[in-house]
């Protein structure tokens, strides 16, 4: 009886051991893992809401809660070169001190008529440094492409058939 009791102890501390790694997640680590990139839980969080800026929630879901910034972070991480991945990240923390600058406040803490007055700016300035406009492009570009393609566009507001599409023998047509 002592022998099953010490192997069914060993077996729980086995698991508790191979769970607790999960649990000492470091604090200020991004919630997905990336390979190439270093982002922080707040620049995380920040393109959450540059993202849900450019796509609010409406009737529909908006870009937070679709998770449209961790789209954007695993593509950037995946997809691009290290050269756009570091002039992304450069371009974010330029934002970060655009906003302290104009507002003397952190974008997250803006009204949404700020946080779209300060995205327009950097779309509409020409003269904006590099990387900021490599954020900015990308960071709009993928939101978009992610929206467009997520499981809630796909199956609630784009009527999709199999190709090549169902089959109308009463079309007209005009002879030649």
């Amino acid at each position: 009886m002592e022998r099953r009791f010490a192997i069914k102890q060993i077996l729980i501390m086995a698991g508790g051991i191979a769970l607790l790694p999960s649990c000492l997640k470091e604090s200020g680590k991004s919630s997905i893992l990336l390979k190439n990139l270093t982002v922080t839980l707040d620049q995380e969080l920040l393109l959450g809401e540059i993202a849900e800026t450019i796509i609010p929630k409406t009737d529909t879901p908006g870009a937070k809660e679709l998770n449209l910034h961790l789209f954007v972070l695993k593509m950037l991480d995946d997809c691009y070169e290290p050269e756009k991945q570091r002039d992304f990240l450069k371009g974010l923390e330029q934002l970060q001190q655009e906003t302290q600058n104009q507002f003397a406040k952190s974008f997250s803490k803006l009204t949404l008529m700020e946080r779209e007055e300060v995205l327009r700016k950097i779309e509409n300035n020409k003269e904006a440094s590099p990387e900021l406009a490599v954020f900015y492009q990308l960071m709009k570009n993928k939101t978009i492409q992610g929206y467009v393609s997520s499981k809630y566009v796909m199956t609630n507001l784009k009527k999709w058939e199999l190709v090549p599409g169902r089959y109308n023998g009463y079309f007209p047509v005009k002879s030649a």
